[in-house]
């Protein structure tokens, strides 16, 4: 399947400690690089990791104007994880209780909710591997202390 859509605008990126999110813990170095990867998101990088994303998706047309309609991608955070050498994210999703709250008219079933969550998540991972694979050049700064056991015996 694949969503035939146009891209949108890349996340601007705010000043969140990732560890407040419930979905990532960041060890060490506060440097999110954040300045830099939000830079790699406008030149390109947005537009390539959407693109494929959506060649692929499983979500439909009509989830997707839900998306746009609750301004779902501007919630979008993008970090530098110098002790793991990657980027992290972290995926705006609706809540679990996303109909008490009456969020969106045509948000209807727990089969849209988890479709635009899934889907929501997949879009960040594919703009991580497309950010560290194609733009990031720099190296990761982390160096293990000296005084870690070691297990080659």
């Amino acid at each position: 399947m694949s969503l035939d859509v146009d891209v949108p605008e890349p996340p601007t990126l705010a000043s969140v400690d990732p560890n407040e999110y419930e979905d990532a813990e960041v060890i060490g170095d506060t440097d999110y690089r954040r300045d830099e990867l939000e830079a790699f998101l406008r030149e390109g990088a947005w537009e390539e990791a959407f693109e494929e994303w959506a060649a692929t998706s499983d979500m439909d047309p009509e989830d997707w104007a839900i998306v746009v309609d609750l301004d779902l991608i501007s919630r979008f955070d993008f970090f530098w994880d110098d002790f793991a050498d990657r980027v992290g994210y972290h995926a705006p999703g609706l809540p679990e209780d996303w109909k008490e709250r009456d969020l969106h008219p045509d948000l209807d079933s727990w089969g849209t909710v988890s479709a635009i969550n899934a889907g929501l998540t997949e879009l960040g991972q594919v703009v991580c591997e497309v950010l560290k694979e194609e733009y990031i050049d720099w190296e990761a700064s982390y160096e293990a202390p000296d005084d870690l056991p070691d297990f080659d015996d």
